[in-house]
């Protein structure tokens, strides 16, 4: 699912295009800054999405990112079908990332999934690919690919049928159909619906929950929290006993529970 656009429409600096900001000391936030034509994807900002995504994984402070859109009318409208119209559609992909240089990305620290207005086709996908969603209280989901013939490729139709209920899942995917905020939040698509005024706000307090905590302990159990329904007991058990081990082996295992006896703020290290 795309927006359609003139193929001529160009836009500013290529760093802009994908704005990359620090909030607060732990907190990254990567904004899709294409508001006039509801965040499409094109070339540019698939390899400046990607850049992004490398730096929050590289800087050892950034524990928590929040990826985010310019504007009120969506989060983001999908790829550019200028783009797929003139036979570039690869462009909109990376080797790693997939489409826009983001979806099947390997991430080891939370992404937290800041959303308004149409968060349909590609824009949900990239919002499945995050963690967790928070939403203002005018969005609305939906994989509309069915009406257009096609198919949400980039990992919608797996991960929404494992967010949402079967059946839910399964017509949400056969109709097109979509659904609003509060829904998403009864069915636990979302975490946190807020009005449109306090979505940064309030995806910057989830934020910083996230990064107050021992970075390692966070990784560790975001990477286990991921694949748990997908994988058997037994690997689950033995996937946790290793990671314990290596939490064990930090200094955070010292310095949580010093903190917590002396009654102050813990100084993580990992």
């Amino acid at each position: 699912m795309g927006k359609r656009m003139s193929v001529t429409d160009q836009d500013h600096d290529s760093t802009d295009i994908v704005r990359f900001e620090r909030v607060g000391a732990h907190v990254a936030r990567v904004t899709l800054n294409r508001p006039r034509v509801r965040n499409a994807i094109n070339a540019a900002m698939t390899q400046r999405l990607e850049e992004c995504l490398r730096a929050v994984e590289s800087e050892p402070t950034i524990r928590v990112a929040i990826l985010a859109a310019a504007g009120d009318k969506a989060f983001c409208a999908g790829a550019d079908l200028s783009v797929v119209a003139a036979g570039c559609g690869t462009t909109l992909m990376t080797p790693n990332g997939g489409f826009a240089g983001f979806v099947y990305a390997e991430r080891s620290k939370p992404w937290i999934a800041a959303v308004q207005g149409f968060v349909l086709g590609g824009g949900l996908e990239l919002s499945l690919a995050c963690d967790m969603i928070v939403a203002a209280d005018d969005a609305l989901f939906g994989l509309p690919e069915p009406k257009r013939g096609v198919l949400a490729g980039a990992g919608g139709v797996y991960r929404l049928a494992r967010a949402l209920p079967r059946a839910i899942a399964l017509e949400m995917l056969t109709t097109g159909s979509s659904i609003d905020a509060g829904r998403a939040y009864e069915l636990g698509l979302v975490n946190r619906v807020v009005h449109s005024s306090r979505l940064a706000e309030e995806a910057l307090a989830l934020a910083e929950l996230i990064a107050a905590n021992a970075p390692l302990s966070v990784r560790e159990s975001l990477a286990i929290g991921r694949i748990a329904a997908e994988r058997h007991e037994e690997e689950l058990r033995q996937l946790t006993a290793a990671a314990m081990e290596r939490v064990l082996a930090g200094p955070d295992a010292v310095e949580g529970p010093l903190a917590f006896v002396e009654k102050r703020v813990p100084v993580w290290r990992s």
